[in-house]
């Protein structure tokens, strides 16, 4: 009989829990057992390894997080510490590796193949949805739903007082947070990394004040994607407030993204590439990822997923730039024509 190990590495995602539980699923209706190691990589080479039943699956995919836990495990990058790994691996009689997570983690699970004999498969598991080859990756749309929902909260407060605030959401280098919730929650203004060229500190102060003279008893929310304007969005507010004299309120809304219950649309992309996942080791596929291209399960080679990037989709990027877009100045000219 088979037997295979799964592991949740890097950042986590809601949906993780519902993916470990249709792996396990999947496995056991094939005769296959299954073992998880704790803490991502680092749990393999300490042996952090704990049995994985179908009894121990009930209530796991309501719950975000990831049971298995996970880590950044940076010193995976040695040789020596890879090897150590493949050791443990071959020592539970691992035939194939499931790994749940992100960029990161499939460059982790590519440095594992050159010392390991096993089947490795990758399942796209991060909010920033910065996977290329899948349309979609496990955590982001809850991630999305979560950001909105802040935002949301924030416009009324900022509606009730005519306030303008400057909202940081997560992403890292990739703005599919960003522009998803910027659209979803109306906001006047985006900055994402990908937006070329970068809007500057006189454009962005000049459409806060055509704003507020257009509209003096509304809010105005700009959404920016974390670690791009220098200082962060405390340091962007503050520019904002001393460009235009109106006080611009920093909000970041930091690890709340990562958290939550997954929604529903989180939990079937789980447990799709989930159940996907053991039928490609079936077929006997190793150092691939599957992800979902056009509401079709893929196999994508994994160096293919991190060695390019992945674009914003240029139609969703018009959509919200369009409706953010108003001719403030404009406004007095219609009204006396």
């Amino acid at each position: 009989m088979k037997k295979i190990a799964v592991i949740t590495s890097g950042g986590d995602a809601p949906g993780m829990n519902a993916c470990i539980r249709a792996v396990v699923i999947t496995a056991w209706q094939e005769g296959i057992e299954v073992i998880g190691f704790r803490h991502g990589f680092r749990g393999i080479v300490e042996d952090l390894s704990q049995p994985l039943h179908p009894d121990d699956m009930r209530l796991v995919s309501q719950r975000g997080g990831t049971f298995l836990k996970s880590a950044r495990y940076p010193e995976f990058r040695e040789k020596a510490t890879a090897q150590k790994a493949a050791e443990q691996l071959d020592k539970h009689d691992i035939s194939a590796l499931v790994v749940i997570g992100g960029d990161g983690s499939f460059r982790g699970a590519s440095h594992l193949a050159q010392h390991w004999q096993g089947q490795i498969i990758g399942i796209p598991g991060t909010i920033d949805n910065d996977l290329a080859g899948t349309d979609i990756t496990i955590g982001f749309a809850t991630a999305v739903d979560t950001a909105m929902e802040a935002i949301d909260k924030v416009r009324e407060t900022a509606e009730a007082m005519a306030r303008v605030f400057i909202i940081e959401v997560m992403g890292r280098h990739a703005g599919f947070i960003g522009l998803h919730s910027a659209i979803a929650s109306a906001a006047e203004a985006m900055i994402l990394p990908e937006m070329d060229p970068q809007p500057k500190l006189p454009e962005l102060a000049d459409n806060i004040l055509q704003a507020r003279e257009a509209f003096p008893d509304s809010s105005y929310v700009v959404v920016l994607s974390e670690n791009l304007w220098p200082g962060g969005v405390h340091a962007l507010a503050d520019s904002l407030s001393k460009a235009t004299g109106v006080t611009c309120h920093p909000c970041p809304l930091g690890h709340i993204q990562r958290g939550g219950r997954p929604n529903a649309q989180d939990r079937i992309l789980s447990m799709q590439l989930g159940q996907a996942a053991v039928h490609a080791i079936l077929d006997g596929a190793s150092g691939v990822m599957i992800g979902l291209e056009n509401e079709r399960v893929v196999e994508v080679p994994l160096a293919l997923t991190y060695d390019r990037d992945k674009p914003l989709d240029p139609r969703l990027v018009n959509l919200q730039l369009g409706l953010q877009g108003v001719n403030f100045a404009s406004k007095s000219d219609r009204e006396t024509a």
